[in-house]
């Protein structure tokens, strides 16, 4: 479902990462980077948002490169910052990733919205929400349409103990049949999803099912 061959990111004379690869089927898999290696850097890659130096993405079989825009249809992204547009209020982000996806605000979107303790805080805009409560909002946009890849950077940060145990629920339902790749720094969330965990250097020759 995921798989990307020979990644590299250089800086000028500095090289981030090179030649990082992976072959990854369904399931939850967690990227722990404690170095600060380029976490963010790669989920970027991954999502399309970041053009690589060298290297290639496909997204259930579409080329990033070659054809972005059904890779991109095949993905649900929760970046680290969720601060793409900081006057949308939340309900309008619902609304504009049911136009995005061609699908509608769906029972499953808001009862796990509810779940989030996302209700009182539809009408107000991102810039004045917590990260923890942005990061929420896009968390609960995986609901739309069938995604098969989940890309997350450090979903678990801003967020309390009932939203945590949430967000485990929600990444071992996804990764029965999808894959969740996702950055962290939380044991309690990778051993929760039962996640693959991963680092940088496993990245030059993981591979998996």
């Amino acid at each position: 479902m995921l798989r990307f061959e020979n990644l590299t990111q250089r800086f000028g004379a500095f090289t981030l990462f090179e030649n990082l690869s992976l072959h990854a089927g369904r399931g939850c898999f967690a990227l722990r980077d404690e170095g600060g290696g380029g976490k963010t850097t790669l989920l970027g890659m991954l999502a399309g948002t970041v053009d690589p130096q060298g290297g290639k993405v496909w997204i259930d079989g579409h080329s990033m490169h070659d054809a972005p825009a059904a890779a991109k249809a095949s993905l649900a992204v929760v970046p680290f910052d969720c601060l793409a547009d900081p006057s949308q209020t939340g309900r309008g982000f619902l609304e504009r990733r049911a136009i995005e996806t061609h699908t509608a605000i769906s029972a499953e979107v808001l009862d796990l919205a509810a779940r989030f303790g996302l209700t009182p805080h539809m009408e107000k805009r991102f810039d004045q929400m917590s990260l923890g409560t942005r990061r929420k909002f896009y968390l609960s946009a995986t609901q739309f349409g069938t995604p098969r890849v989940i890309l997350a950077d450090e979903p678990s940060g801003g967020l309390d103990a009932g939203s945590r145990a949430v967000l485990i629920d929600l990444f071992t339902s996804l990764g029965k049949d999808r894959c969740v790749f996702f950055s962290t720094h939380d044991d309690e969330l990778a051993d929760g999803c039962h996640a693959t965990t991963l680092g940088f250097p496993d990245l030059t020759r993981a591979s998996a099912a």
